[in-house]
């Protein structure tokens, strides 16, 4: 028994030649459209049992609200959405918005039919093997670039932070004594505890270090240290000895 459905696509010509193939397997095909504000509103007023909802970028927010008003106002109506290869954030999408399946854009035409089927009998519609490697990308999701500027910043104290601050902007001992209010020993030990956290062996080379990373952008502007402490000072002991 043929599957009463609408076909919604990006794409018109896409959704046109999609319902043409499923009307010559038997299928009623109400109607296919390019998605628009008013594509929720006619799925809902012809309540197909199946629609057919293709999208380009279904991990993008909002891409399956119509899904949404189409459940809310006509539950009874099963929604398969079309997609590319998705990332684990677009089926899960997908399937929150209250979709029953989940099929390739580029699925041969029986793979979209066995989905409507399935679909249309209160089955999740969707390729195993399409789910196990959206769980797997979720569960073991790529690693993400080491952000050694944020990593280097943990390894600090606020006051680590403050002399690293102002030894780039080239303070020597004394000075970095007076603008903290501390003994000059004080701050001398600060500075070999940065120099030895940061696993360089002179001012200049933890300057450099802070910059290249970001660290200095980071401390900055995360209120670990104020601007007044950044403000320039020249260059003057930014190499010179601990």
């Amino acid at each position: 028994m043929g599957v009463r459905l609408m076909v919604v696509d990006d794409h018109r010509l896409l959704a046109e030649a999609l319902a043409s193939a499923l009307k010559l397997r038997g299928h009623r095909v109400l109607a296919a459209a390019a998605p628009s504000a008013g594509a929720a509103d006619l799925v809902v007023s012809r309540a197909p049992e199946v629609c057919l909802l293709g999208t380009a970028a279904p991990a993008e927010p909002g891409a399956f609200e119509p899904v949404v008003r189409i459940k809310r106002e006509r539950p009874q109506v099963a929604v398969v959405v079309l997609g590319p290869v998705p990332s684990p954030l677009g089926i899960a999408a997908a399937f929150a918005a209250g979709a029953s399946g989940y099929v390739r854009h580029n699925e041969r035409i029986e793979g979209v039919e066995r989905a409507m089927m399935k679909a249309r009998a209160g089955e999740a519609a969707v390729d195993p093997q399409l789910l196990q490697g959206a769980f797997a990308e979720l569960l073991n999701p790529a690693a993400q670039p080491d952000d050694e500027g944020a990593r280097l910043l943990q390894l600090l104290t606020p006051r680590e932070v403050e002399v690293l601050v102002r030894v780039a902007e080239g303070e020597d001992t004394r000075l970095i004594a007076a603008g903290m209010g501390i003994a000059p020993s004080t701050a001398r030990t600060h500075v070999q505890r940065v120099l030895m956290k940061l696993g360089v062996g002179s001012r200049l080379e933890a300057a450099a270090l802070a910059a290249r990373t970001g660290l200095l952008d980071r401390a900055t502007s995360g209120g670990a240290v104020t601007p007044a402490v950044v403000a320039p000072r020249g260059a003057a002991g930014a190499s010179g000895g601990v």
